[in-house]
């Protein structure tokens, strides 16, 4: 019924979104044949697939769509690659080949078994060619622990395989049943959306704003004047993760204004918490110029785990016990000067249209917790901090505001008003 629905909505020839594209499947059909056809078969009944062999040996088999020797060019000899470089370079060639079928419409979901290297294989092909919001699933036998590594900046879904993808049992197919009925749906959802734009944006102008729990009076506060004002908000929360999602978010250009009120991701990054966005982190929107607010809020903490992981160097430190898994250490003057610094020399060296960033500072607490009389107050940091940014931006815009903590909700609303001015809207 969905599909015979979509035919009468799609019957306009404005559209020319296919109206059934395949879910691919695609993994080692060296190794895993059993499973991927035993998968391909729980799906093809109600959906249209599309089996890819991206083994190191070419398999052939009738039920295979997509054969090795059409994902690796002629002449690329895989059989003597150790094992890293090979994951490497099939990876790097079936992102083209995802990159084409989702560009052309041809697909409409993606899902691959593997264990550590066709998971790191199907990872990075989902992360590098399909956007976020294209649905992606690996049932894999890595899903249990540290998964950053694969879902990255992605909104990859991973399933716990329980036993390993090999050869044909009760278990595994009671697994793969799930994953076919997990993907079916996912991929049901995205055809009856019926949407002819491969990357579809917002109707509304969008609005990026990073924040943490110790930052959100300030960011609520902003949130709440561009929505009152027509924009659409993204909240992304400052945990490494969020941060790369944000980045990547401008570089796919889904995001008009960005507003980057708590960057504590830098803090990780030059101190060894456990947060670290990574090294681009603020580049995006200074590189492309989508104008942008940056603050400095969390700065006043480095994140680690529960209390029993810090590391043995932190303990002499402020710790703030933030909840059972979280543990927060205050950032000392000489560290504030170091992300002071970063910050600003980040922003200088990437603000390619001048005028579209500015930088505000508060000086009265950049979090909840150093505000006066709160567990991290430390106000001679904060102007260390502050000091040392205004020195590193060069040209880039500088306001300093002595009196005020970062959570003063006025200062959140103003900082909100200011970016729709630098985006040419008018406010209330």
């Amino acid at each position: 019924m969905v599909l015979a629905a979509l035919r009468d909505l799609l019957s306009d020839e404005e559209f020319s979104y296919p109206i059934e594209p395949s879910i691919i499947i695609f993994g080692t059909c060296d190794t895993k044949l059993l499973p991927l056809l035993e998968l391909r078969s729980l799906l093809s009944p109600h959906h249209r697939v599309l089996l890819a062999d991206v083994g190191r040996t070419p398999t052939l088999h009738t039920l295979i769509d997509i054969p090795q020797s059409s994902i690796i060019p002629s002449g690329v000899e895989l059989s003597h690659l150790p094992r890293n470089e090979l994951v490497t370079l099939i990876s790097t060639h079936l992102t083209t080949r995802l990159s084409q079928l989702y560009t052309a419409g041809t697909i409409s979901a993606a899902i691959s078994l593997g264990g550590s290297s066709g998971t790191a294989l199907a990872a990075t092909a989902m992360r590098a060619a399909l956007p976020i919001g294209f649905p992606k699933l690996i049932v894999t036998t890595m899903a249990s622990g540290d998964v950053s590594p694969y879902v990255g900046d992605s909104d990859i879904t991973l399933m716990p395989s329980i036993v390993d993808i090999a050869g044909e049992n009760h278990i595994l197919s009671q697994i793969l049943r799930n994953a076919a009925g997990c993907i079916g749906g996912m991929a049901a959802a995205a055809i009856s959306a019926a949407n002819p734009n491969p990357n579809p944006r917002a109707t509304k102008r969008v609005v990026a704003i990073s924040m943490f729990g110790i930052t959100t009076p300030a960011v609520v506060a902003a949130q709440r004047a561009l929505e009152e004002n027509g924009f659409e908000v993204l909240v992304l929360h400052a945990t490494g993760s969020g941060g790369r999602v944000l980045e990547r978010l401008v570089r796919e250009g889904r995001v008009d204004g960005v507003l980057d009120i708590t960057t504590t991701e830098i803090a990780d990054l030059l101190c060894g918490g456990v947060l670290s966005a990574g090294p681009q982190r603020l580049m995006a929107a200074a590189t492309r110029g989508v104008p942008q607010i940056v603050s400095v809020g969390a700065t006043d903490c480095v994140n680690f785990g529960p209390k029993q992981t810090l590391p043995e160097e932190w303990k002499g430190r402020t710790i703030l016990e933030h909840n059972p898994t979280v543990t927060l250490v205050r950032t000392s003057t000489d560290e504030c000067r170091r992300i002071g610094r970063h910050i600003g020399e980040t922003l200088r060296k990437a603000d390619a249209e001048k005028g579209r960033t500015e930088v505000w500072c508060p000086g009265r607490g950049v979090s909840t917790i150093s505000e006066e009389g709160g567990p991290f107050q430390d106000f001679e940091a904060d102007r260390a901090l502050a000091e040392e940014l205004q020195k590193s931006l060069g040209d880039v815009a500088f306001r300093h505001f002595p009196e005020v903590a970062l959570n003063d909700e006025k200062w959140g609303r103003e900082m909100a008003v200011r970016l729709m001015e630098m985006m040419g809207a008018a406010s209330i």
